[in-house]
């Protein structure tokens, strides 16, 4: 029977609201059915979508429209409570995705599916694999806030959508790709570091948009290392074509990329080793509207790098941390922890920094096993680290660990953190983790000569 709003019995009783009640109640005809809900409901659904428009009609007017009356009953739903019912699990989702997108309120079936507060890091296993087209493994992977994500594999970007059963797959100028940003779901800044330029590029239809470059002094080409961004600014770190010198450009994103800044420009001079070294990792850091740049070099005395804090506005340096004992071999930084943490090289152990110790001398605090920090292994070489909320995720060969902070105390050194390994016993022990990244309420991950992305959602929110 199809399901009538103001079930309760008050509301069927003759009083002198009456007259208001009744208007207040929309009868809708879908395919049939009839539906009877509230104006405030259909005004959950948008000023701009079709189901917000019918509480204009004259009072009296039963609209019809011609589609499914079963799934509306379950956008109706979603409308109500803000949650899609447990039936909705018998339809198909790109089902789904059509019709909200007709009725004007695929934004709140998004939410509903793929909000960020959703996501849950002690219950995520792998459910979903991405098949990739062709006989290349990832080399850089992106998503968007609202859970689409864009994977380049070889000289082809392919793109999936929120819900991951739309996808495509698109040619570009590039052999391969090695850093990749989302911008959008439609649009993504791509670049390598051996071929010049960084280019804007539709996803969606296919086409470069823009093409941004850097005007070195020996006017050689610019390869990209690194791209990162703010809410208002793209940044990109540089490097000649002769790699004799670099530097980190600043784009207007609300200007058509406009260069507004370049900061970090190094030229090299004989053996200055330390200005060899370009960004190959930009983190913005919107609590200290600073922008991170951390960048290596493995040579004969060993790995060696630095971690720059700039402030964009002066184009200047406020905070550097060189790295000499145990160098990073993947750094991040954390909003929510207010710190930077990193893996390193050769210990790979996690170590965290106060970010509230901007300024001052650096101090790194050990996580794991210090012990480890001057073995000479590299037993981090490879690993990655990222943060997503107040969680700091860190990949080992195949596995990921999570390390979580269970006290907060007055300074750095009186925090503790806690591993825990993820996954069920089939997630683990794979090829080793290339790449991972968050987006909605699920984790990607791409893993060493694989063909195909993993999707990794709490076992208990997944369609």
């Amino acid at each position: 029977m199809p399901p009538f709003a103001g079930s309760n019995p008050l509301s069927y009783s003759f009083s002198r609201n009456s007259i208001d009640s009744a208007s207040n109640i929309i009868t809708i005809d879908v395919g049939g059915q009839l539906f009877q809900t509230t104006k405030q409901t259909l005004k959950q659904s948008g000023s701009k979508s079709l189901l917000s428009e019918i509480t204009n009609f004259d009072i009296g007017v039963i609209p019809f429209i011609d589609r499914d009356p079963e799934i509306f009953s379950i956008l109706l739903s979603l409308l109500r409570t803000g949650n899609l019912p447990s039936k909705a699990k018998t339809f198909d989702i790109q089902d789904l995705i059509f019709e909200s997108q007709f009725y004007g309120v695929e934004h709140l079936l998004l939410n509903s599916q793929s909000n960020p507060s959703q996501f849950e890091p002690f219950d995520l296993e792998k459910s979903v694999i991405l098949p990739l087209s062709g006989r290349d493994s990832p080399t850089a992977i992106s998503t968007t806030q609202l859970g689409s994500v864009q994977v380049a594999h070889g000289c082809k970007i392919t793109s999936f959508d929120w819900s991951l059963k739309r996808k495509s797959t698109i040619l570009t100028q590039f052999a391969g790709i090695d850093s990749m940003l989302s911008l959008s779901p439609s649009i993504v800044a791509a670049g390598a570091t051996d071929f010049s330029g960084l280019q804007i590029i539709d996803v969606s239809k296919g086409f470069v948009k823009e093409t941004l470059n850097w005007e070195n002094v020996t006017k050689s080409g610019s390869t990209v290392q690194a791209i990162g961004s703010s809410k208002d600014f793209l940044f990109t770190s540089f490097e000649s074509s002769r790699r004799n010198s670099n530097c980190i450009m600043i784009y207007d994103l609300n200007d058509s990329f406009r260069p507004v800044a370049e900061i970090g420009h190094y030229e090299i001079f004989g053996a200055e080793l330390d200005s060899a070294i370009p960004a190959t990792k930009l983190s913005w850091i919107s609590s200290h509207n600073l922008l991170m740049a951390a960048g290596s070099h493995s040579g004969p005395s060993g790995v060696r790098g630095n971690i720059r804090f700039w402030d964009i506005r002066s184009g200047n340096v406020v905070w550097e941390i060189k790295e000499n004992v145990d160098c990073f071999s993947d750094c991040t930084v954390s909003d929510d922890l207010s710190a930077i943490l990193k893996v390193g090289v050769h210990s790979g152990e996690v170590f965290i920094s106060d970010l509230r110790n901007i300024g001052g001398e650096n101090s790194w605090t050990c996580l794991g096993d210090q012990r480890k920090v001057t073995n000479g292994k590299k037993e981090g070489f490879g690993c990655k680290i990222e943060s997503h909320g107040n969680q700091v995720f860190c990949s080992k060969g195949g596995n990921l660990e999570l390390w979580s902070e269970v006290l907060i105390g007055n300074s750095i050194k009186d925090r503790v953190f806690r591993k825990n390994s993820m996954g069920r016993a089939k997630d683990i022990c794979g090829n080793k983790i290339t790449h991972f990244s968050f987006g909605g309420n699920k984790m990607f991950v791409t893993r060493k000569d694989q063909q195909y992305v993993e999707v990794w959602q709490s076992s208990v929110r997944g369609f």
